[in-house]
């Protein structure tokens, strides 16, 4: 059963939707009592079973124009060649993840933590003299610093952040249907270039493209989930070094940073029992496969790891950067957790290349928990 404060926190949350991209999510609304429902040659894939099917089984087009691979490749990609993760297939696609896996497997996040916990305490700071934390310009910082550590690089992170941020918005923009738009195009390839510049004379396309995807899903995620739970009334769960893991998988699962995969199928196949033809388009609603819509967020009664997980794909082409993306959100709820936030000020972010906040402050919540004691308990979660 949703409570007062759950539906205060869904209705907030569901701004970023109507305010982003107001027709394609009223569109997702009205179809998702199907698990699968065919619009002329387009498959708006809802339940969980027929995502998992669509993404396992189906053969996809991963460079077809409209889909993920297409709009990575065109922005980040060497003179149209692949090599961007999202485009890739087979031996290449395998080898670029081992890559990934070291640096953002157990030891490596373990390490990654080591860099923005002190980010962390610092940023938090003004919530304990009456002040307001911005949490999208923390989790640039923050997105921005593991970048840069990843990479290798020396860039300044909120510089990388900003570069990161502005190329897949308009990458988005220079994909979006319609005519072509040259003008559109030409500023995703600048964007491109000048993040390219700022990670250094060695970063190649996949460079580019991890910083493309770590700093956007980073900005969507965190300030939502925050929001979600000072909204929602989490913070004693938050508080509890059991619950607080759970938690976070729920609220990534509810806020579901990226939301839909646009996908194109490579060949016939069937998908929930609907038969696909090549060629076929599909937009894999991943919030809906998660139950976002209908389930919410609570690390008592949680949706388990066969459901949450799904926000960041499944099978070989799932999310490398999950568990940071989870380690990430415990140690920011283990951190505010005892000043119980309020959303101070919120402003959507209507260009950004997922659905997000542009301003999102909070401040500490009457209720806050005080004392240096407990606001160090907080940092080490």
């Amino acid at each position: 059963m949703t409570t007062v404060s759950q539906a205060r926190a869904r209705r907030r949350d569901r701004r970023v939707y109507l305010r982003s991209r107001p027709l394609l999510f009223a569109l997702l609304a009205a179809t998702r009592g199907r698990p699968v429902r065919r619009l002329g040659r387009t498959l708006l894939v809802h339940g969980p079973e027929a995502y998992r099917e669509a993404l396992t089984r189906l053969p996809l087009d991963r460079t077809a124009a409209g889909t993920t691979g297409a709009a990575a490749r065109s922005a980040l990609g060497e003179g149209g060649a692949g090599g961007v993760l999202f485009d890739q297939e087979g031996a290449g696609h395998r080898a670029d993840r081992r890559d990934l896996a070291g640096p953002l497997g157990g030891a490596g996040v373990e390490d990654l933590r080591s860099l923005w916990r002190p980010l962390l305490v610092r940023r938090r700071a003004p919530l304990g003299r009456g002040g307001e934390v911005d949490l999208v310009d923390l989790a640039r910082e923050l997105s921005g610093s593991v970048v840069c550590a990843l990479l290798g690089s020396g860039a300044d992170p909120r510089a990388v952040a900003e570069a990161a941020a502005e190329a897949a918005a308009a990458s988005v923009r220079s994909h979006l249907p319609g005519p072509r738009r040259p003008s559109a195009e030409v500023a995703a390839a600048r964007a491109a270039d000048r993040l390219r510049r700022l990670l250094g004379s060695e970063a190649d396309a996949l460079s580019a493209m991890v910083a493309v995807a770590a700093v956007n899903t980073t900005i969507a995620a965190l300030p939502r989930a925050v929001a979600w739970c000072a909204d929602a009334g989490l913070w004693e769960q938050a508080a509890d070094e059991a619950l607080r893991p759970v938690l976070a998988d729920e609220l990534l699962r509810v806020t579901a940073a990226s939301p839909l995969l646009p996908r194109v199928a490579a060949a016939n196949g069937a998908v929930g029992g609907c038969p696909v033809r090549g060629g076929d388009r599909l937009l894999l609603v991943a919030r809906h496969a998660a139950e976002a819509h209908r389930r919410d967020p609570d690390a008592r009664r949680p949706a388990g790891p066969a459901v949450d997980r799904l926000v960041f794909g499944v099978g070989p082409h799932a999310c490398p950067g999950a568990r940071a993306a989870r380690a990430q959100l415990i140690d920011v709820l283990g951190v505010l957790a005892p000043y119980r936030p309020v959303v101070a000020r919120a402003r959507v972010d209507r260009g950004a290349a997922l659905p997000g906040w542009r301003v999102l402050t909070v401040r500490a919540g009457d209720r806050a928990a005080g004392g240096a004691a407990i606001g160090a308990r907080g940092s080490r979660a």
